[in-house]
């Protein structure tokens, strides 16, 4: 196995490269490393790096969310709301987006910064096909919130 393939041992798993087999065969080889805790409840993480090393620099930042993975999916959840509001969201609605917006992935980039990529669980929030993610800088402050499909 290349350099590149070899795994990150986590608190939270083992971190592969990720890869994606196309039905001819052929295997595409990504940027990042990845791991689905979804068995155990939790998240898809992924490591944006290209080699073990670079990825297991980023694995304190991958702490950071654990040490309080409830603060910052709120703190994701409320920056969603206030971005897509027009008014100022009531703590019903915070609550509600809470409540609805299920984080599904967080992706760790080289610069420190922390995506969370978020699913609406309800079809009520963001339109079918659409999600979205929340950029989390160095202090752990939501910077930046976008719609993806």
């Amino acid at each position: 196995m290349p350099d590149d393939a070899a795994t990150v041992p986590s608190a939270w798993g083992e971190l592969a490269r990720a890869t994606t087999t196309l039905t001819d065969g052929e295997i595409l080889v990504h940027d990042w490393y990845a791991a689905d805790t979804a068995a155990d409840g939790g998240p898809e993480l992924m490591l944006r790096a290209t080699d073990p090393v670079e990825a297991a620099a980023l694995l304190p930042r991958l702490a950071a969310f654990f040490a309080d993975p409830a603060g910052w999916h709120r703190r994701a959840t409320d920056a969603v709301v206030a971005e897509l509001s027009e008014r100022t969201p009531t703590a019903e609605e915070l609550a509600d987006a809470a409540r609805d917006l299920v984080l599904q992935t967080v992706e760790v980039h080289a610069d420190g910064e922390v995506v969370l990529h978020l699913d609406d669980s309800c079809g009520e929030h963001l339109l079918d096909g659409y999600w979205p993610a929340v950029r989390f800088d160095m202090s752990g402050a939501a910077v930046e919130v976008t719609v993806e499909a």
